[in-house]
């Protein structure tokens, strides 16, 4: 044998490697098995169904993206972020009166007063307010309607930051003017002086479909009870809880519905509203109310009513001191104390009342004129508090408002 060669190999020279032929083998005769094993799976559970302990034992892996949480109760009773929503009058109208039908809720609820303003543009008493609602939150909600060419600019800290509800289409709004101006040019609309009367289109049935509109929105939150309206002239003239206790107190609705046998009372009365309106039933009262829900959900709801006054209570005749007075004594007159909570001077006379300045604003002002000789039935009892709001106040009052409101609003 020669050095430095393998005795072995000399015959396995040329021989082809076995090891992957086997290899191979194995690998096909695994994959029929699976093959086998997944036909017979699929004819087990189509025949035979699969047992439920191996299912419940399973767990996921991989959870789809498109995943939600179940809907809970939540998703129903929180109150909207945003109030600059798309729906038009007919959809906000129709979701605001859905009503329980279950008196208990099934969740803890704090009632609270939604402070409805009724404005032009800016809220120029804003701070007085500010510093009345300050420390009670979760009592209480706002709501302003302006102009629909106004944009509110509140700071982010405010109360009356992102309040502000839809109005109607600017578009629908000046043809409205447009219309004013040409009724009054025709002589229409003698009663008013100039036409900047009728931009604010007040006395007209656009009023009272902000209103409307007002109640509708704070209707959505499920824990508001009581509701207010109010302009951007008004004042509270006591601190937040005495407001609050007094409302959530009454058993009763305020707003004035007194029959008016004068020329300006049924006077106004046209026979066109029969049947749904008789002369016995035609009442009046100030457009300044607080409800509580059940009468909001009356003023929101009501189809029956709403085209004869919109149809024949028309200048001379003013459908905001008419139509709600009127709807909610033939609907709910049981539930309505008949006068307001908004006090207002009367005693210079003229088609408006009066306005107060900066030098109307005095410590007499508050004693004799507002506060002192107030009598009226609260709940059937007798109360020496009647008025818990106070109109016309111009900007120009905002800072003597401010240094007497610790004396005389008690904030």
């Amino acid at each position: 044998m020669e050095e430095g060669k393998d005795p072995t190999a000399g015959g396995r020279v040329g021989q082809p490697r076995v090891l992957p032929q086997r290899v191979l083998q194995l690998l096909v005769l695994f994959l029929v098995l699976c093959l086998t094993f997944s036909i017979v799976s699929i004819y087990m559970i189509r025949y035979f169904g699969i047992n439920s302990s191996v299912v419940t034992s399973m767990k996921p892996i991989l959870v789809p993206c498109n995943h939600e949480p179940p809907v809970g109760l939540d998703r129903w009773i929180e109150p909207p972020s945003n109030l600059m929503h798309g729906m038009s009058d007919e959809e906000l109208f129709w979701r605001a009166t859905l009503v329980p039908r279950v008196s208990k809720y099934p969740f803890e609820r704090v009632p609270k007063v939604a402070f409805m303003f009724l404005t032009k543009g800016p809220l120029p008493l804003a701070p007085l307010w500010e510093r009345f609602f300050k420390g009670h939150e979760g009592k209480y909600s706002i709501y302003i309607h302006s102009l629909p060419s106004y944009e509110a600019e509140f700071p982010s800290g405010s109360v009356f930051y992102k309040r502000q509800i839809p109005s109607q289409s600017l578009k629908f709004a000046l043809f409205e003017i447009m219309v004013c101006k040409w009724e009054f040019e025709e002589g229409v609309l003698s009663g008013f002086s100039t036409v900047k009367g009728c931009v604010s289109e007040w006395g007209r049935m656009s009023m009272c479909d902000a209103e409307r509109r007002l109640l509708a929105n704070a209707l959505l939150d499920f824990s508001n009870e009581r509701f207010v309206l109010l302009s951007e002239s008004c004042i509270p003239l006591f601190n937040f809880t005495t407001i609050y206790n007094y409302m959530m107190g009454s058993k009763y609705g305020f707003m004035g519905a007194f029959d008016d046998p004068g020329p300006y009372g049924r006077g106004r009365y046209n026979e066109n509203m029969l049947p749904e309106v008789n002369i016995s039933d035609w009442r009046k009262g100030s457009q300044w109310f607080e409800v509580n829900r059940k009468l909001a959900v009356y003023v929101v709801q009501d189809t029956k009513f709403y085209p004869k006054f919109l149809d024949f209570c028309r200048p001379a005749c003013y459908v905001d001191e008419h139509y709600f007075p009127t709807m909610l004594t033939i609907q709910a007159g049981g539930l309505l104390a008949n006068r307001s909570l908004t006090w207002v001077d009367w005693s210079r006379g003229g088609a408006h009342p009066a306005t107060f300045g900066a030098a109307d604003v005095t410590d007499e002002f508050f004693m004799r004129r507002i506060y002192e000789g107030q009598r009226c039935l609260y709940n059937g009892q007798n109360s020496s508090v009647c008025f818990l709001f106070a109109r016309k106040f111009s900007p120009s009052a905002l800072q003597a408002l401010f240094l007497l409101a610790p004396k005389f609003l008690g904030f």
